[in-house]
């Protein structure tokens, strides 16, 4: 039995290039999940289609989930949204740490501090981790739990419950090739053990771990089924309201 409610999460990226679109992925995702029940459902839509994404929705049960955040409050970061302009807009999850964020420089240590500063704003973070590839001496075990340490730096035990894990390989995101099912449970399990070894059990037990890297309809039910973990970060097939909701239902 699962101990966490379903979490799937659809990260749009730079998609689409209209807020029409926008609204109609969006409307054919809310029209198509009416049915479903039991599941926690995000969508992440670009910074600018946000509040248009907020409008369309409605009284929908969906969520709403920012890119990525800056740490600062306020302040000189052109280009940049802070914790509280996403909490204004109506965001309740921020996704840290993407792997493409980390392709452009982000390190650990932004990350942690992005982290806080969400938590302190209210927001759920959805703090991505993941491998470049694997070596056969399993030392990317190494890199993963540098990464767990660094993110939990100066996170009080009772705000546990609201980070969320998002695993995802890098040598697995868009590049079509997925983690086998074995792959993912082995990380899973890993993740709790390296929590329970540096903070409390109790605390460690209440992270949610969820996989992201070409999820899709195909691979999603087995991957949820034997994977040990409470959901998906789905990137290019969250765009297209059938494929996500085929896996939306693979964890139901």
């Amino acid at each position: 039995m699962k101990q966490h409610q379903p979490l799937i999460i659809g990260n749009w990226k730079m998609n689409p290039t209209t807020a029409v679109e926008a609204k109609t992925i969006v409307t054919s995702v809310k029209s198509s999940i009416k049915k479903f029940a039991g599941a926690t459902i995000v969508i992440a839509p670009p910074a600018l289609f946000i509040r248009e994404v907020k409008k369309a929705l409605g009284s929908s049960a969906i969520a709403l989930a920012g890119q990525t955040m800056h740490e600062a409050p306020v302040g000189a970061q052109t280009g940049e949204v802070s914790a509280g302009m996403l909490t204004a807009a109506g965001v309740t999850y921020v996704i840290i740490g993407h792997s493409e964020r980390r392709t452009l420089g982000e390190s650990d240590e932004q990350v942690n501090k992005k982290t806080v500063a969400a938590l302190k704003s209210k927001l759920t973070a959805v703090v991505c981790i993941g491998e470049k590839d694997r070596d056969s001496q399993g030392n990317f075990f190494m890199h993963i739990e540098a990464q767990l340490v660094a993110i939990f730096k100066d996170v009080p035990t009772a705000r546990f419950k609201d980070i969320v894990i998002a695993y995802e390989p890098i040598w697995a995101i868009g590049t079509g090739k997925t983690a086998s099912v074995e792959d993912v449970l082995e990380m899973q399990l890993f993740i709790k053990k390296t929590l329970t070894k540096h903070f409390a059990k109790a605390s460690a037990a209440k992270v949610r771990i969820i996989y992201g890297g070409s999820v899709n309809a195909d691979n999603a039910t087995s991957l949820y089924a034997s994977g040990g973990i409470s959901g998906f970060l789905v990137g290019g097939a969250s765009l297209k309201p059938a494929d996500f909701t085929k896996i939306i239902a693979a964890t139901l």
